[in-house]
């Protein structure tokens, strides 16, 4: 059993070794979805930078205590929690590319339909 648990010490490590970044992250993410949640507009989607800092937290606090106990369990529920945070940064990245181009497509409709009219319509 305690050759397990220095392996898991051994793979928490270099997590380990970064999770004051994890952690500090994590507070700037709740930070911004805290004042993001001032406005009216921002209570839509402040829940999830928040969620995310959350994430990043726990996972920061779960490799610290699999590199200190080497205990299996909080390394993979710390690995899940990292998971967690990287699937919904890249569904929202998504999200966003998205918005993106539909805000380019109709935008870019709406400057030709206003250029078209400009141009067709008698100057005096």
């Amino acid at each position: 059993m305690d050759d397990r648990n220095e392996i898991v010490r051994e793979l928490a490590a270099p997590l380990a070794s970064g999770r004051g970044w994890m952690k500090f992250l994590g507070i700037l993410s709740i930070v911004s979805g805290a004042l993001g949640a001032l406005s009216i507009v921002g209570l839509i989607w402040a829940w999830l930078p928040i969620w995310l800092g959350v994430l990043l937290f726990q996972a920061a606090s779960g490799v610290e205590q699999a590199a200190i106990s080497g205990d299996a369990t909080s390394f993979v529920t710390a690995q899940n929690r990292l998971r967690l945070y990287f699937v919904i940064n890249g569904v929202m990245i998504i999200v966003a590319f998205a918005l993106v181009v539909l805000f380019l497509i109709f935008g870019g409709m709406a400057l030709l339909i206003a250029l078209a009219a400009h141009h067709t319509s008698p100057t005096l």
